[in-house]
């Protein structure tokens, strides 16, 4: 048995927007799909959510406090047998700024 030498790119996108962040994916599946590489969809990876409780007042109302909280989404795409055209395309994306991209090859 040969083990069949295979190149694969994942790509992990991360956004405190949830809906910038599916539009960002949408833009990567379309974009490789047009190049002919194999997509795996992406993978939601679970929402970290970080809570911060501040008082609201200092001295008087010292038990009234606020929560505020930050949500980080995330997701993974991996994209299996690229071409050299799927990287060009991919390079060239635009995508709103509040939407971090990271690939590795």
């Amino acid at each position: 048995m040969t083990k069949k030498n295979t190149q694969k790119i994942r790509i992990s996108v991360k956004s405190f927007d949830h809906r910038l962040l599916d539009e960002a994916v949408k833009k990567i599946v379309t974009i490789a799909k047009d190049s002919w590489a194999l997509v795996v969809w992406p993978v939601p990876l679970p929402t970290r959510i970080e809570k911060i409780t501040v008082n609201r007042s200092t001295f008087v109302n010292k038990d009234a406090r606020e929560q505020f909280e930050i949500r980080r989404h995330k997701r993974i795409v991996d994209i299996q047998e690229p071409t050299p055209k799927t990287l060009e395309m991919l390079q060239d994306i635009s995508i709103p700024s509040w939407v971090g991209i990271e690939i590795k090859a």
